[in-house]
């Protein structure tokens, strides 16, 4: 089975530019978690709310510390997780283009 949940929209404090320090910004999670479903499943709500409060609580200054913070968290709280793809995109930090990074785990 897997679980994507797209385009999680939500503002934290991420960056290491002085401005987002300070200023909450939008940012942009998609994930993908993959595991084997038997009698237990993932709750994609309970997987929300955590990478919404980690992110928030966090504040992480580099995108790639955000997701290894993200993964962390998750392979911690849901064992059956096999492999789990996270994308993070900052949409307005740049005025012509959106930046993402992502990376997979297992």
């Amino acid at each position: 089975m897997t679980i994507y949940v797209e385009d999680l929209k939500f503002q934290c404090i991420i960056g290491i530019l002085d401005f987002e320090r300070v200023t909450p910004q939008d940012i942009i999670i998609n994930l993908s978690i993959s595991y084997s479903y038997k009698d237990e499943f993932i709750n994609y709500a309970q997987v929300v709310d955590i990478v919404k409060e980690n992110m928030k609580n966090s504040k992480y200054l580099l995108i790639e510390d955000a997701l290894d913070g993200l993964q962390e968290i998750l392979l911690k709280k849901f064992s059956l997780i096999e492999e789990l793809d996270i994308k993070l995109t900052k949409p307005s930090i740049l005025a012509d283009c959106k930046v993402s990074v992502s990376a997979k785990y297992k």
